[in-house]
């Protein structure tokens, strides 16, 4: 059931402006960051939750999306997410922002898995304005932001192929279907007396 999941939480970059995401259902997917592992215990990530229309699209305004795909402008119009978790840092818990990098891929997992299961999809976004970001939330400078999260129902086709002649750049076909090379099992799997 996990690699089902696994293989249904892709990279999403369209989405269906229709369907909103509950402040419910997104309390339910940040609790999955709250209970992922963190580094000694310490915790220090927060998470800025936003459903609101305008808020949203403040905030899509202020990210940049699949820069692999540089001739095409994504979400395209009236397909963007619906809501977004900005992953922060509390300075005041720990100020050492390259130590709990870790922690952000497991929360940023952990959420996307979530969402998934609940017929929703995401993309990690890790390019974004930041101090504009910080403004238009309002946050305090104790709070940085780490990674922004894009949620909404999924409209895309995307179809994981396998890697040729080392190649692993995204691409999309005439018909909008996003391809994603990835490696196989047998090219990453290193055993003893295996080169």
């Amino acid at each position: 059931m996990i690699k089902e999941i696994v293989l249904k939480n892709r990279s999403y970059r369209g989405f269906d402006s229709t369907v909103k995401i509950t402040d419910k259902e997104m309390l339910e997917i940040v609790d999955c960051a709250r209970l992922s592992p963190s580094s000694v215990n310490m915790q220090p990530l927060k998470y800025y939750v936003s459903n609101e229309d305008l808020e949203v699209s403040k905030i899509l305004e202020n990210t940049y999306w699949a820069k692999g795909l540089p001739n095409l402008v994504l979400p395209k119009e009236n397909q963007g997410p619906t809501a977004f978790i900005v992953i922060l840092q509390d300075l005041n818990i720990n100020n050492n922002l390259n130590r709990f990098l870790k922690d952000v891929g497991i929360v940023a997992q952990s959420m996307l898995l979530a969402a998934t299961e609940m017929g929703y999809g995401g993309c990690m976004i890790g390019s974004y304005n930041s101090d504009a970001i910080k403004d238009l939330l309002s946050l305090s400078d104790n709070y940085e932001p780490l990674l922004v999260l894009a949620l909404g129902k999924p409209i895309e086709t995307i179809k994981i192929v396998d890697v040729v002649d080392d190649k692993t750049k995204y691409y999309r076909d005439d018909n909008d279907v996003h391809y994603v090379p990835k490696r196989k099992i047998e090219d990453i799997v290193l055993k003893k007396g295996v080169k």
